[in-house]
C-alpha cells in the first residue's frame, strides 16, 4: 500500500472492516474514528504510514461478540436512528471511559464534542454512556453497587 493512503480505505477495502465509516473526509465528523494506542484518531486523515507499530483498534476489534458495554448501554439506550456515526461515537466513548471511568455529564459532552450525529440522539448517547460507566463498576444505572 502506499504510505500516505489514509487508514480509512486500508480498513474498508483491503480489511473488509467496514464498520468504520466515511463521512466528510476532512476529520470533522467522527465518524471515521478509531484507536490509535488506545486514543481516539480520525481514520480518513490519518496516513498508513503514521500507524507503523502502533495498536489500532476498529469497531470490530472493541468487542468479538458487540457486547462490549458500551454496545449494551447502545441497544438499550436505542440509540441509532440512522446508525452512520455510531461506530465513530461509540469508538469515541469507549476512549473516554478508558480515561475516565466516571465522567460528568460535562466530561462527555467534552469528549463527544468531535462526534456530529444527524439524527441529534444525543441526550441519548450520554444517558448510554452513564450506563455503560456505571455497568462497568457494577453498579446499577442510579450508581449504586
Amino acid at each position: 500500500m502506499d504510505p500516505q493512503t489514509p487508514l480509512l480505505w486500508v480498513l474498508r477495502d483491503n480489511l473488509q472492516l467496514t464498520g468504520t465509516r466515511y463521512g466528510c473526509g476532512k476529520g470533522l465528523c467522527g465518524s471515521c474514528t478509531v484507536h490509535m494506542d488506545g486514543v481516539p484518531v480520525r481514520a480518513c486523515q490519518l496516513p498508513l504510514s503514521a500507524t507503523e507499530g502502533r495498536g489500532i483498534t476498529t469497531i470490530e476489534g472493541l468487542s468479538e461478540h458487540g457486547d462490549h458495554p458500551l454496545q449494551n448501554a447502545w441497544r438499550e439506550h436505542q440509540v441509532p436512528q440512522c446508525g452512520f456515526c455510531q461506530a465513530g461515537q461509540v469508538m469515541s466513548a469507549a476512549a473516554l471511559l478508558e480515561q475516565n471511568p466516571k465522567p460528568t455529564d460535562k466530561d462527555i459532552d467534552a469528549a463527544m464534542s468531535g462526534n456530529i450525529c444527524r439524527c441529534g440522539t444525543y441526550q441519548r448517547i450520554r444517558a448510554a454512556i452513564h450506563t455503560a460507566a456505571a455497568a462497568d463498576k457494577g453498579e446499577d444505572k442510579e450508581g449504586q453497587r
